[in-house]
């Protein structure tokens, strides 16, 4: 009889490894099948309604603009970027080869003093066809960002169709987004 309590251990094991692994499942099953995590939950989706203070020189003005209009009917990129945040430098020079093919690159200064944003660009360089401020980190929110940099390709209807988390490197992330900017169906 002792021999069977040696198994209970063995049994409560396994039936834990069962269980872990119906959770997982679950968690990267289809829509509506549980719960899930997705990086790019916002891609095929709208830009959301998010109004934001524009930045001029660096001052945050009273005029607001809302980011699902910042790119004025022409596909664009949103960058949420801050100038405390180091990948945030290590990507700029990708950005600036976006500003140099044409695309309308729009900054969202992400929890960030107007003055530093504005520095950091003087240092750098702008990339950006506009900046908007989020100090409290709005933008961030209601995109679902897990951190700075991240990156939304956006159409001109003002849809998501790819996004970066984590900073643009290479010519392989950079081409990514270009390219789902030039895939976007309309």
């Amino acid at each position: 009889m002792n021999r069977w309590f040696a198994l209970i251990p063995i049994a409560a094991l396994v039936a834990l490894g069962v269980f872990l692994m119906v959770q997982l499942n679950t968690m990267s099953g289809e829509p509506g099948q549980g719960r899930e995590y997705r990086p790019d939950a916002l891609v095929g989706r709208p830009v959301p309604e998010t109004v934001l203070p524009i930045l001029q020189g660096e001052v945050e003005t009273d005029q607001r603009l809302d980011l699902k209009t910042a790119g004025v009917g022409k596909p664009m990129v949103v960058n949420l970027f801050a100038s405390w945040c180091a990948p945030c430098r290590l990507e700029h020079a990708q950005l600036l080869k976006l500003k140099a093919q044409g695309i309308n690159v729009v900054g969202v200064a992400y929890k960030d003093d107007p003055v530093a944003t504005r520095a950091f660009l003087d240092e750098l360089g702008d990339p950006y066809a506009i900046v908007l401020v989020d100090r409290e980190g709005r933008a961030g929110l209601d995109l679902g960002v897990s951190g700075v940099p991240e990156s939304f390709a956006v159409d001109a209807y003002g849809t998501i169709v790819a996004k970066s988390s984590g900073p643009i490197l290479t010519e392989a992330d950079l081409r990514k987004l270009v390219e789902a900017l030039k895939a976007s169906p309309r």
